[in-house]
């Protein structure tokens, strides 16, 4: 039989990204003034089928692969010219030129600006082969710029924040070094003040190697640098604005300035399990240049605003992979038929059950997801407030580490919905998969992010600006919806008291991964509390589906096994510890006391 006989597989179809989406539109309804939402919802639509049109084409062409760097020219000489893909620059461009991150700071819709971009980039990250990753930096860079810059910075703030790509800048975050990576209290580059004055602030030769620096072709970095003692740790730490080349604005009619110009020497690039197609490269900075833009020995505090900006693209980047992922499986189930071609997996009732899961992960999630960047959007325009700012700060690690160990199983289920199918490169979902995994570890894995809750969550005015938040949710439920869900307020106000409790005892270590998994189905739940009381408002009626879907994520889908790790965590003592070493490291206890 030839390749063209026989039984030809029928495409899935590929629609509207945001009309097709199961609840990017309902949550936009319930969030964003009737004026905002006017004006935005078309952009959006439009924006559904420039992903299918053009990026997603793009994303997937040969003329997105890995980039390169030529360390020496002909004659032996030092050049370090790192190469990108002409697809890596043009997805990076039509990026910049959607408004990201300028939508962040134009400010056109004050508090729901963060959402409106937020939104655009859930639907564009399954199809921009990662160019979030430098631009969500040069987000983080830009908001220290606006919160810490001078009169000299506003050009580089008005480049980072331009939607013309042509004058564009991206910035990168140079923290990992070798000794640790999210802990960067062993920091070894140093800073040695030139004595120079500069209009971006006092100039400082830099000395170090950053070994795991992404956004390689950026303009200008931030940099940690050591400007105290060794043993002050992150208290000895300084922030620095590092121009890749030098100079930074070079006369039009001027050659491009050469990549090591600032004495910053890049080894090599990283090869990496995903994201190719971003340059990823162990730096070494050997008397370069950069500019204070933080009070001395507070590097750390400074940067804050980078990392908490990083880690909310982070968690939409986690949810927009799973977005991808979901849409491809649903797609697939309405044209692939089974049973001698008689039954559609649409009518698959088994099948559709696998695929409501991976639907109802992905509605808590952007509940949870987008519940944060409003926070966001009314923190940055809103300083004042102080109850929202200690929430953001306790919701932030919480949301990057949820959303990137929950997304990839997620993402795992939706490929093997498909069959055999779905293992193949073509759909796009091995490549979702390789690059959500990354997002575990970028900005802090899920243990260096509970560690960093512990600190925020015990701070008894952060826990109680949630916990009282979490209350008002829970008060505001009507009488009717609860009757419909009798068992769901009961179960969450369990998880508020058993928060309140974790963080206000002596805790024991092995309790803080629990306790932030069990926040994250908390928080995911509250949220969707939030949207179903919305709904039953509008639709109350027995089948509302925002409705099944709080109850199904509360009582179906893992929170009461939250509750249950956390509370044996609670009660663990030493002898767990001590097996859970012999478990490990094949410490064999019963062999030795066999032997006395």
């Amino acid at each position: 039989m030839r390749i063209e006989q026989g039984f030809q597989p029928t495409p899935f179809p590929e629609q509207n990204v945001y009309l097709n989406d199961p609840v990017l539109p309902s949550l936009l309804r319930r969030v964003l003034p009737a004026d905002v939402y006017s004006t935005v919802v078309p952009d959006l639509e439009r924006l559904g089928n420039d992903v299918i049109n053009e990026f997603r084409p793009l994303a997937s062409s040969p003329l997105v692969t890995r980039p390169t760097v030529l360390q020496y020219d002909q004659w032996g000489r030092r050049i370090d010219a790192l190469h990108t893909s002409e697809g890596w620059r043009r997805l990076k461009a039509m990026a910049q030129q959607e408004g990201l991150p300028a939508i962040f700071y134009e400010r056109l819709y004050g508090e729901h600006s963060r959402t409106y971009g937020f939104a655009k980039i859930l639907l564009l990250v399954g199809d921009t082969q990662e160019v979030f990753c430098p631009l969500s930096m040069t987000d983080g860079a830009a908001r220290i710029l606006e919160l810490s810059g001078n009169n000299a910075t506003k050009d580089i703030y008005e480049r980072l924040t331009s939607r013309d790509p042509s004058s564009a800048f991206t910035a990168g975050q140079w923290m990992t070094e070798r000794p640790g990576g999210s802990d960067v209290s062993l920091t070894e580059t140093t800073a040695t003040p030139l004595g120079e004055s500069h209009p971006y602030g006092e100039v400082y030769s830099l000395n170090g190697v950053k070994w795991f620096s992404s956004a390689t072709d950026s303009e200008v970095s931030i940099a940690l640098g050591r400007t105290g003692p060794d043993n002050a740790g992150a208290r000895g730490l300084s922030l620095f604005l590092v121009p890749l080349r030098l100079p930074l604005f070079p006369e039009p009619s001027a050659p491009t300035p050469s990549p090591i110009s600032n004495n910053i020497f890049l080894h090599r690039l990283k090869d990496k399990i995903g994201t190719h197609a971003l340059p990823t490269a162990e730096l070494s900075l050997e008397g370069t240049r950069g500019y204070l833009i933080s009070p001395l020995n507070k590097g750390v505090k400074s940067i804050t605003p980078v990392l908490n900006i990083t880690r909310v693209w982070s968690a939409v980047t986690s949810t927009g992979h799973l977005r991808k992922c979901l849409e491809i499986a649903t797609s697939y189930a309405g044209v692939r038929r089974v049973k001698s071609g008689q039954e559609l997996l649409a009518d698959n009732v088994v099948h559709v059950e696998r695929l409501a899961k991976v639907n109802l992960l992905y509605r808590a999630l952007v509940h949870m997801v987008f519940g944060v960047v409003q926070l966001m959007g009314k923190v940055e325009n809103n300083p004042g407030g102080e109850d929202e700012g200690r929430r953001l700060r306790m919701l932030t690690p919480v949301v990057k580490a949820f959303a990137a160990e929950k997304a990839t199983g997620g993402m795992e289920e939706a490929m093997t919905a498909l069959g055999g199918a779905g293992y193949m490169e073509e759909n796009g979902i091995g490549r979702a998969i390789r690059d959500g995994l990354v997002e575990k570890i970028w900005e802090g894995t899920v243990v260096v992010l509970a560690l960093d809750l512990t600190r925020a969550a015990q701070d008894p005015v952060v826990l109680r600006s949630y916990t009282q938040w979490a209350e008002s949710v829970l008060a505001s439920c009507p009488g009717d919806l609860r009757k419909v869900l009798p068992s769901v307020n009961p179960t969450l106000e369990q998880g508020v008291c058993m928060v309140r409790q974790i963080y206000t005892e002596p805790m024991n270590q092995i309790v803080q991964r629990p306790a932030l998994i069990l926040l994250g189905y908390l928080t995911s739940s509250l949220y969707l509390l939030e949207h179903a009381s919305w709904s039953w408002a509008r639709y109350p009626e027995p089948k509302n589906l925002d409705v099944e879907v709080l109850r199904r994520w509360v009582l179906e889908e893992g929170f009461q096994t939250s509750l249950d790790d956390v509370e044996r965590a609670r009660k663990s003592g030493t002898d767990k510890i001590e097996m859970d070493t012999a478990l490990v490291f094949g410490r064999d206890t019963y062999a030795r006391e066999a032997k006395l």
